[in-house]
This record gives structure tokens, C-alpha cells and sequence, in this order.
């Protein structure tokens, strides 16, 4: 996600995370930080903030983004609600998705499709994680032992039209 916004040619990317003390967010803010140091771009702290996992978390520190004095021109987000938040903070503020302002959620849930406008959002295979949740469940439930306690899944970048390069 965080690749995509650079390569449209954003350097001023907001990261709205969710807590670090659980995996999949503090992954998701290892991989923004990963991209933009790859991408030779210094993460400005004042850019990432740790939120809710809610609408209310990312209209909340969307806003507080947005009325910075150099404010992002693109937010990632740690899931899909957080970036609906921004999407009602870009629309107080007067901003327009993609024009003024780029946003790229997670999870890709049925709802990000009908969003105005669509949203871009990285795919988790949903079905695939609780198929293989379930595998390892049967596996332990009969007393076998498990080749692996961990498993990793790719995800997918669905770029819809809630990104475009900077206007600034």
C-alpha cells in the first residue's frame, strides 16, 4: 500500500495504525516504515498515529492530520473502517478523495467497493485464513501435531479510485 502511494509520487504518507501490541497492526507500521525508508523517504513521526480500529479512530486522527501545517497528502490505514473515518474527516475539511487527498484502507471488505469514491485497499484472503484456521483446529482437536503454529498468507493491493498522484 504504502509502495503504491510512493509510486504515485506521495512523500508526505500519513499512517493511521492500530495497537502496536497486537501483530497485524504493528506489521502493517513495520511495512509502511519498511517502504519509505526503501524508498529512501523519512517517516515524519507527526504523520503516524496510533488509533482505534473504528470509524470514530480515523475521523479522530484524520482530522488532527489533516489540520496540520503541512498535512499529508496520502493516509494508509491499518483497516478499511479507519479509512471511512478519513474519508468523513477529508469531506469536513472541505478535501476530496483522490484529488486533495489519497487514502488506502485494509482488509477489502464487500462495503470498501461502494464507497465514494471506491476505495483502494489491500485484500487479506479471508476465506483462505479461517479455512486454514480451522485445519489446524481439527488437526490439534485429534491430539496431531501441527508442522507449523504460523502461517502467512499473501495479501493483494485492489486499486480502486480513492488514490491518484499528488496535486501538491
Amino acid at each position: 500500500a504504502t509502495r503504491h502511494l510512493l509510486e504515485l509520487g506521495h512523500r508526505r504518507i500519513a499512517m493511521l495504525s492500530g495497537p502496536v501490541q497486537w501483530l497485524c497492526c504493528r506489521a502493517r507500521l513495520d511495512g509502511y516504515r519498511a517502504a519509505m525508508d526503501a524508498a529512501g523517504v523519512p517517516v515524519d513521526p507527526e504523520l503516524v498515529r496510533i488509533s482505534t480500529l473504528y470509524v470514530e479512530g480515523g475521523l479522530r486522527d484524520g482530522a488532527e492530520l489533516l489540520r496540520l501545517p503541512d498535512p499529508p497528502t496520502a493516509i494508509f490505514t491499518a483497516n478499511d473502517l479507519q479509512a471511512f473515518g478519513v474519508y468523513e474527516a477529508a469531506r469536513q475539511a472541505g478535501l476530496r478523495i483522490p484529488e486533495d487527498l489519497s487514502v488506502v484502507g485494509f482488509d477489502d471488505l464487500p462495503f470498501t467497493q461502494w464507497a465514494g469514491p471506491p476505495m483502494t485497499t489491500v485484500r487479506q484472503p479471508l476465506a483462505q485464513m479461517g479455512a486454514t484456521a480451522v485445519q489446524m483446529i481439527v488437526k490439534m482437536a485429534r491430539g496431531e501435531r501441527l508442522e507449523q503454529h504460523r502461517v502467512e498468507l499473501a495479501t493483494s493491493l485492489v486499486v480502486r479510485q480513492s488514490t491518484a498522484p499528488p496535486s501538491r
